[in-house]
């Protein structure tokens, strides 16, 4: 490599609050993925962006805002993607209960991610997944 420093790959897009939003953050995630060539886990990936920014409509984006999706693919093929919200809704851990109405689709990316997490922003919140991934033509 010569030295040379490789910058990580990104890309962002934001999102008004409207349902139709959570299928729009999944196609410019999918687009991403497939110009990435990280199709493996494509599948995980989408699922928990369709999660995480269904979160942000119900329970993070005030009226008259939205969402913002923020993709970071790092050298070390780790791919992170952020939600970003402006709202005060707090994100609760996920419940194991299967009684339980809430905190599904958590568990969902707590299952699916390789890691995931909360930051604060102000105002707001970041809610965060990384998955490792290869090159779908490795």
């Amino acid at each position: 490599m010569n030295g040379e420093v490789q910058h990580p790959l990104t890309r962002a897009a934001f999102f008004r609050k409207d349902r139709r939003s959570v299928r729009i953050a999944r196609e410019f995630v999918g687009a991403a993925l497939v110009d990435w060539a990280l199709t493996a886990r494509g599948d995980d990936v989408l699922l928990c962006v369709s999660e995480l920014a269904t979160n942000a409509l119900l329970h993070g984006v005030p009226p008259g805002r939205g969402f913002a999706v923020f993709l970071t693919l790092h050298e070390g093929r780790v791919l992170r993607v952020e939600v970003h919200d402006s709202g005060g809704g707090r994100v609760r851990q996920p419940e194991a209960s299967a009684e339980s109405e809430h905190g599904r689709g958590l568990l969902l990316v707590a299952a699916l991610a390789d890691k995931w997490g909360v930051e604060e922003r102000s105002p707001g919140k970041i809610v965060w997944t990384e998955f490792g991934c290869r090159s779908s033509g490795a």
